[in-house]
C-alpha cells in the first residue's frame, strides 16, 4: 500500500465520531481490570503459596510466570481479530470471551493451589505433588492464553477507535487506569481480607502447624475464594462496560483494512528482523529489556517480604501494592508535563533508572530496621521512580518508532516486555531461593534480590548512554525498508 492510500483512509475516518474524554475513561476500565487481576495473581496467590503454603520461591515464580511466557500467542490473536469477525465485530467479541475464559480460569488456579498445598503437606516431594504443579502450571498457561486473547485485540480496538491527533490521549488515560486497577484491587483486597481473619494469629508459622488445624485452613480457604469469586466477576462487568457499543459507533478499522492487512503478512520472525534491522533499536531494545526486567523482579517476592521480614498479615501486605501504585501514577501523570519538557526525553529515563536504583536501596534499609514505615515510603518512592522511568522510556521508544512500521515496533515492543515481565517474575523467586541457601538471616536473602535488581538498572542506564535518536533517524527507514522489501514481498 502507498503512503498517500494510509493518508486517504485517516481523511476519510474523520467523517466518524472521535472518542471524548469519558469514552476514554470507559476504555480504561479494561485496563483497570487487568490491574485488579495483576494484584490477585501476582499479589494475593503468590503470597499464599510461598508464606502460608510453604511451596518454594522458584517453583512458584516460574508456575505463575507461565502466563506470561505464553505472549507469543498475542501475535497470532491479534491476526485473527483482523481476520475473522466474532460475534459480528473484530475486536470486541475477542476482547469480552476472553475477559470471560481468564476470570473464570483465576478461580480454577486457587482451587488447584489448595490442591498443590494439601499434596505437599500430607505427602511431600511425590509425583501427586509434582503432578499438582504441572496442572497448576497449565492453568496459569491457559490464563496467559486468555489474557492475551483478550488484551491484544483490545489494543487493536484503541487504534482502531483513535487518530493521530487523539491517540496519546487515549493511550495516556487508559495507562494510567491500569494503575488506578491495581491501587483499587490492594484496597478491595485488603477490606475483603480482614486482619483478624488473616492475621499471624490465625495462620501459624509452618506448613504443619497451618495444616494441622482445619479451622484456619477453612477461614483462610473461605476469604480467599470469596475474592477470587467477588473481583473477577467485577473485572468481567467492567470488560463489558468498557467496550459496549465502542467499536460500533467508533471504529476505523473499515477504512484502514488495506493497511491491517498488509501488516498481518509481518510474523514474529520479520518483525524481529524489523526491530534489530537499524543498531540504535537494537540498543534501545536491549535496554528496554533490562530495564523492564529489573524493574519487575520484586513483583514475586515484595508480598512474602512483608509477611516473612515484616511479619504482615495478607491485607497487609497486600495494601503495599498501593502504596507503590499510587506512586507511579503521580509518576506518570507529572512527569510527562513537569520534567520531560524541562530536560529531555533520555535524560529523564536515566533519571527514573537512578531513582529506582536509590529506591531499592530504601526497601533493603527498611528490612534491617524492621521498620514498615520506611518499607511503605520506600515503595511510593519505588512508584514515582518508576512513573519517571516509564513515562520517559515510552517517550523515547516513539522517538525510536518509524511510523512506517508503528505497528511492528509496537507489538514487538509489547511482547518483548511480556516475555521480559515473565523472566522477571521466575528470576525473583530463583534469587530469592538461592539467597536463603547462602544467607542464615530471610532480611538477607531478599535483600540479594532487591540489589540485583538495583545493579540491573545501573546496567541499563549503560545501553542508554549509547541510544542517539538522530543515528536512528538518519539510517531507520533505509533499513526497515530493506527488511520489508525481501521479506514481505
Amino acid at each position: 500500500m502507498a503512503s498517500g492510500d494510509v493518508f486517504d483512509s485517516s481523511i476519510n475516518s474523520q467523517v466518524l465520531p472521535k472518542v471524548n474524554l469519558l469514552t476514554m475513561f470507559r476504555l480504561g476500565l479494561f485496563q483497570m481490570g487487568l490491574g485488579i487481576m495483576s494484584v490477585l495473581t501476582l499479589g494475593v496467590l503468590n503470597r499464599i503459596m510461598i508464606k502460608e503454603l510453604a511451596i518454594p520461591a522458584t517453583l512458584v515464580a516460574g508456575t505463575i510466570a507461565m502466563h506470561q511466557l505464553v505472549a507469543p500467542a498475542r501475535l497470532w490473536f491479534g491476526q485473527m481479530s483482523d481476520a475473522k469477525p466474532f460475534l459480528g465485530y473484530h475486536r470486541t467479541g475477542y476482547v469480552c470471551l476472553g475477559a470471560a475464559v481468564f476470570v473464570i480460569t483465576s478461580f480454577l488456579a486457587v482451587q488447584a493451589t489448595w490442591q498443590l498445598g494439601a499434596s505437599f503437606y500430607a505427602q511431600g516431594w511425590t509425583l501427586p505433588t509434582y503432578g499438582w504443579i504441572a496442572l497448576l502450571a497449565g492453568i496459569f498457561a491457559f490464563y496467559g492464553l486468555a489474557l492475551s486473547s483478550s488484551s491484544t485485540p483490545f489494543a487493536a480496538l484503541l487504534v482502531d477507535v483513535s487518530d493521530e491527533d487523539n491517540r496519546s490521549q487515549l493511550v495516556g488515560v487508559v495507562w494510567s487506569m491500569l494503575i488506578v486497577g491495581i491501587v483499587i484491587g490492594a484496597i478491595i483486597i485488603s477490606l475483603l481480607l480482614p486482619a483478624e481473619t488473616t492475621g499471624q494469629e490465625l495462620l501459624g508459622t509452618t506448613l504443619t502447624s497451618f495444616y494441622s488445624q482445619p479451622e484456619k485452613l477453612a477461614a483462610l480457604q473461605n476469604s480467599i475464594n470469596l475474592v477470587f469469586l467477588v473481583l473477577p466477576a467485577g473485572v468481567f462487568g467492567l470488560s463489558l462496560l468498557s467496550t459496549y457499543n465502542v467499536e460500533k459507533k467508533y471504529s476505523r478499522y473499515r477504512l484502514r483494512s488495506t493497511a491491517v492487512e498488509r501488516e498481518d503478512k509481518i510474523t514474529l520472525q520479520k518483525a524481529f528482523k524489523v526491530l534489530t534491522a537499524s543498531r540504535q533499536t537494537g540498543l534501545f531494545f536491549s535496554f528496554l529489556l533490562v530495564m523492564t526486567i529489573s524493574l519487575f523482579m520484586q513483583e514475586s517476592v515484595m508480598e512474602p517480604y512483608g509477611g516473612e521480614v515484616f511479619g504482615m498479615s495478607v491485607s497487609e501486605s497486600t495494601r503495599l501494592n498501593a502504596y507503590s501504585g499510587v506512586g507511579t501514577l503521580i509518576g506518570l501523570v507529572s512527569t510527562g508535563f513537569l520534567v520531560v519538557p524541562r530536560i529531555g526525553k533520555q535524560k529523564t529515563t536515566r533519571l527514573g533508572c537512578f531513582l529506582v536504583a536509590f529506591s531499592f536501596i530504601l526497601v533493603i534499609s527498611s528490612g534491617f530496621t524492621a521498620n514498615q514505615q520506611l518499607l511503605r515510603s520506600a515503595l511510593f518512592c519505588f512508584g514515582l521512580a518508576s512513573g519517571v522511568t516509564t513515562t520517559g522510556a515510552i517517550s523515547l521508544m516513539l522517538d525510536l518508532t518509524a511510523a512506517e512500521t508503528a505497528g511492528t515496533f509496537i507489538g514487538a515492543w509489547g511482547l518483548a516486555q511480556a516475555i521480559s515481565r515473565g523472566v522477571a517474575t521466575v528470576s525473583g523467586g530463583a534469587i530469592l531461593d538461592l539467597g536463603k541457601r547462602i544467607f542464615p538471616e530471610l532480611v538477607m536473602a531478599y535483600s540479594l534480590v532487591f540489589a540485583i535488581q538495583a545493579l540491573g538498572m545501573l546496567l541499563a542506564v549503560g545501553f542508554l548512554r549509547r541510544v542517539n535518536v538522530k543515528e536512528f533517524q538518519r539510517n531507520a527507514k533505509q533499513a526497515i525498508a530493506a527488511v520489508l522489501e525481501n521479506d514481505l514481498d
